[in-house]
């Protein structure tokens, strides 16, 4: 017996001494070279998220991950321009464990975060909070000088561009997710500020930068962009306060907003129109700015959304919504809807274009955050939807990914790389990266 268990200890022990190490691991790099890569975009490649670009945020950037990934198929150092602390330029979100709502961290700002870091580069992360296409591009200078994440690691402030910084590094694999800025400016704010890039504007941007990029032979992969619908700065508030969330309950309270309403209602019907505003006992839709309207304010259709920075307080406390209009820049209208979804589905159609035309790998992010929208995704354990501070996902602004879901984000590019080059990079666990952050 003795002997018998001999035998196995030492058929253990050739086992395990002939198991290699982890850092010995080598996967296949397929046709891809990997050791200079380099990643542009925006806010969503940077590591944005919590309404700020910090450093744990930035570590778990989606660029981050796919840089250790590729380490063991052949890639190189991955250098990101990285903030000092965990609050950045001072609008770092976390959660009051009491009040159960976002809260500023609050902290005082370290102004090491805003001195120059350009000695520090070139940077392998070239995402910029705040860029849309057309800064990335040559004709785009002075991008650097205005934009306060971009001066603080730019070559060269007022005459650096994304593009240019990128080509100086001569890559050999690029990744590329821009798109959302060109059309979350106006989203973010109803409609009322900003404007959408026309995507004649975007076309041209982006055939120039892939254009350039793939010029010495580097290969890439691009992902599209979201739809609204996903992301809880436009869904959540639509889940706690209806569009016919107007409670009256008296008589009199009804013959009350119709009288104050009855000139208006009478220029609007010498005008033509038979959109009057209207009250009655029950459920009544709320009264709403709309731009668009000679006469400026109407009462809110199905299917129009609130943004999550709708003053609730001021629609239970201040007359919001029946006697004082809810400002254009809390509710995003019908057609503000059609102009972003019109110019979301006009950007994703040049990417996917684009993919085929410079025989990048695609990552259709769009689906995977429309599945984690409508039916969750379960990634070892951890489901992931887009319900607000619960759902893993989306962080404290409500629009960027968690540590989590950049984990998640990350693996879709994986998939796609391997698919289209026959690399075999290896997919990472969310478990492993960070969600929300409580105070």
């Amino acid at each position: 017996m003795k002997i018998k268990n001999l035998t196995y200890l030492l058929i253990l022990a050739f086992l395990f001494s002939c198991k290699p190490e982890l850092d010995e691991v080598t996967l296949s790099s397929g046709s891809v070279d990997f050791s200079k890569y380099v990643a542009i975009g925006n806010s969503l490649t940077a590591g944005f998220s919590d309404g700020e670009l910090f450093y744990t945020g930035q570590q778990k950037s989606y660029p981050a991950i796919l840089a250790q990934q590729m380490k063991p198929a052949g890639g190189g150092d991955f250098k990101q321009p990285m903030m000092m602390d965990e609050y950045g330029f001072g609008r770092r979100l976390v959660l009051d464990a009491t009040l159960q709502l976002p809260v500023l961290a609050g902290l005082e700002l370290n102004p090491l975060n805003f001195a120059s870091i350009a000695g520090q580069g070139p940077f392998n992360n070239l995402g910029v909070p705040g860029a849309k296409s057309f800064h990335l591009v040559h004709g785009a200078e002075m991008f650097s000088l205005a934009n306060p994440y971009y001066k603080r690691f730019a070559a060269q402030p007022g005459t650096s561009t994304i593009l240019a910084e990128a080509k100086a590094q001569n890559p050999t694999f690029f990744t590329c997710w821009t798109g959302s800025n060109d059309v979350l400016g106006y989203a973010l704010a109803g409609g009322a500020a900003d404007s959408i890039t026309s995507n004649e504007v975007f076309q041209m941007a982006l055939g120039v930068l892939l254009q350039e990029m793939t010029a010495n032979g580097a290969k890439g992969a691009i992902a599209n962009i979201t739809d609204l619908e996903p992301l809880p700065y436009f869904s959540f508030m639509n889940t706690q306060l209806p569009y016919n969330g107007l409670p009256i309950t008296l008589p009199e309270q009804a013959a009350a907003l119709n009288a104050g309403y009855a000139q208006l209602n009478a220029i609007i019907k010498s005008l033509g129109s038979n959109d009057t505003l209207a009250f009655a006992l029950g459920q009544n839709p709320f009264v709403i700015a709309d731009k668009d309207l000679p006469w400026g304010i109407r009462q809110m259709k199905s299917g129009e959304l609130f943004l999550l920075t709708l003053p609730t307080d001021s629609i239970m406390n201040h007359g919001y919504g029946s006697m004082v209009p809810i400002p254009d820049k809390y509710v995003l209208t019908t057609s503000e809807l059609a102009n972003i979804n019109n110019a979301i589905a006009g950007y994703n159609q040049t990417i996917a274009a684009y993919a085929a035309q410079f025989d990048l790998a695609y990552v259709d992010m769009n689906a995977l955050l429309n599945e984690v929208a409508t039916g969750g995704k379960t990634i070892d354990g951890i489901n992931f939807t887009s319900t607000f501070v619960t759902g893993n996902t989306f962080s404290l602004d409500g629009v960027h990914l968690t540590g989590k879901a950049s984990a998640m984000a990350a693996n879709e590019f994986i998939k796609a790389i391997n698919l289209k080059y026959g690399t075999d990079l290896m997919e990472v666990s969310p478990l492993f990266y960070p969600g929300i952050t409580y105070r």
